[in-house]
């Protein structure tokens, strides 16, 4: 146990933005169409907070048992170095999903949207075969696909949802903006792997793009982001373009990317990457509330 404690312990800064910013837009939309509830905010929280926990879980239970992280550059896991059972692992992804599950039951008792307990369901098999399974998805590369539609239209839109009882458009936008910031965290991390990957077999969208052509995907993300951070302030509120602020804080990554940063070079972009994130969700939230 003391283990997977480490394990979340360093596993903190990656989960952090991912869990909080989907959060903080979706509460930024449902403020600025005046109906924002901190309980259900927390609540949310929760549930994003479980399955991103949970996720990580299982991608390093179902990666481990496949001989993927044999040969790995990024930060330790668990089953692939020894350091954890298999078992205990898996036990412990169940755990996060269980979490998940309770929290996301009660947002849908307080809200009466009974129906978003199917769109939970998804999205807990969703986490489980990205890596899990016969025929994972991540290692077919559609695990871009995964993370922007669950871990951006959905947690944003979903956060929105509870509290409005509808999708605004500021909503739909700011889960854009999220969702591929979210996605370029994932690029970057395949970019990293790349090598890796090819000699076990996984096909993440990074190997069949090409080292080049992932490059240019990564760069391409954040340049989009931009764009849907101003559909956002067009459907809502000048106040919004408050998060642009992201883009100063990846200009120096991207650079490093477009340099030809490779294997722990790419560590810092990867954090970088998950701190202009949560800096474009703190924007996007703080300039909604604003223009309320």
């Amino acid at each position: 146990m003391t283990d997977l404690a480490d394990w979340v312990a360093g596993a903190r800064p990656r989960t952090l933005p991912a869990a909080l910013s989907p959060v903080l837009a979706g509460s930024g939309a449902a403020w600025f169409a005046g109906s924002f509830s901190l309980g259900m905010a927390l609540l949310a929280l929760v549930v994003s907070t479980a399955l991103q926990v949970g996720v990580n879980f299982a991608n390093d239970y179902s990666d481990g048992i496949r001989g993927t992280d044999a040969d790995r550059v990024g930060p330790m896991r668990l089953v692939g170095s020894g350091a954890a059972s298999p078992r205990a692992v898996k036990r412990a992804a169940f755990g996060c999903f269980g979490v998940a599950a309770v929290a996301g039951l009660a947002l849908c008792l307080w809200s009466g949207l009974y129906w978003l307990l199917l769109v939970g369901v998804a999205c807990v098999l969703a986490a489980w075969f990205y890596t899990g399974g016969r025929r994972p998805y991540g290692y077919l590369g559609l695990g871009e696909v995964f993370v922007f539609v669950f871990f951006g239209l959905v947690a944003v839109c979903g956060t929105t949802l509870v509290m409005v009882d509808r999708i605004t458009w500021s909503a739909f936008w700011a889960a854009v903006a999220i969702g591929l910031l979210a996605c370029a965290i994932l690029v970057a991390n395949n970019l990293r792997d790349i090598a890796g990957d090819r000699v076990a077999g996984k096909r993440t969208l990074a190997t069949r793009l090409g080292d080049r052509g992932t490059r240019w995907f990564f760069v391409g993300l954040l340049v989009a982001t931009g764009g849907s951070v101003v559909a956002v302030a067009a459907t809502s509120t000048p106040w919004a373009l408050l998060g642009l602020a992201y883009a100063p804080v990846i200009a120096p990554a991207t650079a490093s990317v477009l340099r030809g940063a490779v294997g722990p070079k790419l560590i810092g972009v990867l954090k970088a990457t998950g701190l202009a994130e949560l800096v474009a969700a703190i924007g996007l939230c703080l300039g909604l509330a604003l223009g309320a």
